[in-house]
């Protein structure tokens, strides 16, 4: 069962934009924080950016800041990452997935060993 679903990956050329959409049940998004990670090719899975339940406070990796933007749509239960100025380096698996309860301290959100429900990932590729 999914409890988790990615949508938006694809092939873009660099300097291009996607929107990346992240779908969870009402139940898991009504009480959890929200977070993307993403893993390259050959390379450890890394923190790309987190939002709060509120929706107040968000969180970004240092390659990202200023790149990207993360939401989330409450009526929807889905978290979007809008991915601007993309370059070559941001091709990876994309996951996103969602931390109910444990807090919404940086430490936290950056740390995925604090998500306990993931999606599957989607794939964005950059091309040169």
């Amino acid at each position: 069962q999914v409890r988790v679903l990615e949508s938006g990956g694809g092939l873009v050329q660099t300097g291009g934009s996607l929107r990346l959409s992240c779908t969870t049940s009402g139940a898991i998004f009504s009480r959890s924080a929200m977070g993307w990670f993403r893993q390259p090719p050959t390379e450890e899975r890394e923190f790309v950016a987190a939002i709060d339940l509120s929706g107040g406070t968000t969180y970004y990796g240092d390659s990202v800041r200023g790149r990207f933007v993360i939401s989330r749509d409450s009526a929807k239960n889905t978290a979007y990452l809008q991915m601007n100025s993309l370059k070559p380096e941001d091709t990876a698996n994309y996951y996103c997935a969602a931390n109910a309860g444990s807090g919404a301290d940086y430490e936290t959100l950056v740390n995925q060993r604090h998500y306990d429900t993931w999606g599957q990932g989607t794939q964005v590729t950059v091309s040169s």
